[in-house]
């Protein structure tokens, strides 16, 4: 019975570290168009619960891209220099859609191992009380 709770506890990390990444995907999503804004990652890692013993996912820190800002010609636009350039944004829309795919997808396959577990525990449960 107590890898069946280890098992609610490994979904449950993975299901709040690609919340967590479904949120700064949609934060750099927003701010696609914001001139000078850098775009947000987070990165997983191991984490060892050294009382159950068991692996589950943590997140680490939230890191800006450190690539270089492209410059956008647009003499109009009022951050634009003396020369009609500004700087926009690191986020490449494209690359944050699959980002959101792929969060979501995890998200889901964590939740059904969530859900199967909670049936077996639940069929355990039934028997043991005949």
């Amino acid at each position: 019975m107590g890898n069946l709770f280890q098992s609610f506890g490994i979904s449950a990390s993975g299901m709040e570290a690609q919340s967590r990444r479904m949120r700064h995907v949609s934060e750099n999503i927003a701010n696609a168009d914001t001139p000078g804004y850098r775009r947000k990652t987070i990165d997983f890692r191991a984490e060892i619960d050294r009382a159950s013993g068991t692996t589950r996912v943590a997140t680490g820190p939230v890191q800006l891209d450190r690539s270089e800002l492209p410059r956008i010609y647009d003499p109009g636009h009022a951050l634009a220099d003396e020369t009609g350039f500004y700087k926009g944004s690191t986020v490449n829309t494209m690359i944050e859609i699959a980002d959101a795919r792929e969060a979501g997808r995890s998200y889901e396959a964590n939740l059904r191992i969530f859900d199967q577990t909670r049936q077996m525990a639940q069929g355990l449960l039934d028997l043991l009380r005949r």
